[in-house]
């Protein structure tokens, strides 16, 4: 890496020498020529020393060397803006994945298609399917030996295919790449031939495998190149062991290699915005909110949901991916299902409003609101697989806090929570005013307008009382038919 700058100066201080002996032997040299050879040595120097620093290349490296999760997205993030801070003059990044969630890896292509800063990108064994996208996105592609690329279409979790009109985004997203690359312009003869510089028919076939291209893939097979078919095929510039190995194949033989090292913030970030946590986190704060629900006082579980809330949403607004709005959802939607639930009797609009918001500000949260400023195709998927997480963790954690709470509140383990003293009437103990049965069978007489209900006056004690039939005026005689649950029912007398 040194060997050429050494070269150089050696070189330099060979010619300097020269001069200076030269000079020395002059025995008689005008005051004016001896300035001269000054400034001549000192422009050397100068020069040497310019040529030397210029020739050094800032090389930044960011691994991508896990799935592309929101972790992925936003160390590629954060490692191109301080690449640009430190003016680098190539990002590397070094890759080897299986793929991973499809907007987080259509976030990262565009960041690597929008770069001021040339990025290349190093296969170091797996570059599949989302991984094969972030590949293409790149100014030049590198492999080792052993090395894949390709088999980029859209499955779910379980690894089953998706259905087309997602398979159909991912298509259209490989073949928009693969023209970004532009195309090269060939002189055969007299001709001018223009021929991508990589065949975007090829990015595509990587998706879909009813794509026939003739000698590189059938119908029916998805494509993979290895690295070998890569080169052949124009989807690759060479292979290489290591970094330096490939520097040295591009040429670039004076560098300086710099790395982006993520912070215990990030990894945090990272993790909680992974979608298993994301759901676990959703999960606590329903199941909290509803066992809360269910026992007296503000206590642990709503403790246990509010700051699940809060890891929740702290690192997805951290990201960029929350914003102030869909936090407002969220807020509003549990504030309709409490007001339906403590203050309008039965559920209707309010609470299945708050449920959709409660929701909708879940899944928004979860989704890059850059997605939504496109002007092209937009990727359904980005908002199916958080939808589905949400929809999921909140059946869970309903369910969860259903049968958590039956256990826990009938368990010996949490005497506390629940009362479980039995008052029995032998014991002396009823739950209505024996007083109020004594009335039956007595006369009295309408307070107020009973319709159906009233008060009565009974032996110059007042009463609350149900009309049996009809309507009472004020003033008529009653008398007191029956008594059930503590009311009394009266009917006219005439």
């Amino acid at each position: 890496m040194e060997v050429g700058r050494w070269k150089k100066n050696v070189e330099c201080k060979d010619l300097i020498n020269r001069i200076k002996k030269y000079t020395m032997n002059i025995s008689r040299i005008s005051s004016l020529k001896f300035i001269a050879v000054i400034v001549l040595l000192l422009s050397l120097e100068l020069t040497s020393s310019a040529q030397t620093d210029s020739s050094s290349k800032l090389v930044y490296k960011i691994n991508i060397k896990e799935s592309i999760m929101p972790a992925a997205w936003r160390q590629v993030k954060v490692g191109f803006d301080e690449a640009n801070r430190q003016n680098a003059d190539i990002i590397l990044i070094h890759m080897n994945t299986y793929g991973g969630m499809v907007d987080m890896a259509d976030s990262i292509r565009t960041k690597i298609l929008n770069s001021k800063i040339p990025v290349w990108v190093f296969i170091d064994n797996q570059a599949a399917s989302a991984g094969a996208l972030i590949s293409i996105a790149c100014d030049s592609i590198y492999m080792r030996k052993g090395g894949s690329i390709g088999a980029a279409t859209v499955v779910d979790q379980s690894g089953n295919v998706v259905p087309d009109k997602f398979q159909s985004f991912m298509r259209s997203t490989m073949r928009a790449t693969a023209e970004a690359k532009g195309q090269d312009t060939i002189v055969v003869g007299k001709d001018t031939i223009l021929k991508w510089r990589r065949d975007p028919h090829i990015a595509e076939a990587m998706v879909d495998p009813s794509i026939y291209i003739e000698g590189i893939i059938d119908t029916g097979k998805v494509l993979t190149f290895t690295a070998d078919e890569a080169i052949k095929h124009g989807y690759c510039e060479g292979k290489a062991e290591t970094v330096d190995d490939l520097l040295k194949q591009a040429g670039v033989t004076e560098y300086k290699l710099a790395e982006f090292s993520p912070s215990l913030l990030d990894k945090l970030i990272g993790f909680l915005t992974n979608p298993i946590v994301s759901g676990l986190l959703i999960m606590a704060i329903v199941g909290g909110i509803y066992f809360e629900l269910q026992s007296p006082g503000i206590g642990f579980p709503l403790g246990l949901a509010v700051l699940a809330a809060v890891l929740y949403f702290a690192p997805h607004y951290l990201e960029g991916l929350a914003e102030h709005w869909e936090l407002l959802l969220f807020i509003i939607g549990v504030i309709l299902v409490l007001v339906e639930i403590f203050a309008i009797p039965g559920f209707g609009v309010t609470g299945i409003s708050g449920i959709i918001l409660i929701v909708a500000g879940l899944t928004l949260a979860m989704i890059d609101n850059e997605l939504f400023k496109g002007t092209g195709s937009f990727p359904l998927i980005a908002i199916v697989k958080p939808f589905g997480v949400v929809v999921a963790s909140v059946f869970l954690g309903l369910t969860g806090g259903i049968l958590l709470s039956k256990k826990l509140l009938t368990s010996s383990m949490f005497p506390n929570l629940a009362l479980h003293s039995e008052l029995s009437g032998k014991e002396g103990f009823v739950g209505v005013d024996l007083h109020i049965k004594s009335k039956v069978g007595m006369e009295g007489v309408a307070i107020t307008v009973l319709r159906p209900s009233g008060k009565v006056q009974i032996d110059n004690e007042w009463f609350d009382a149900m009309a049996e039939f009809g309507y009472i005026e004020k003033g008529e005689k009653v008398k007191v038919v029956k008594d059930e649950a503590g009311q009394l029912y009266v009917v006219k007398i005439d």
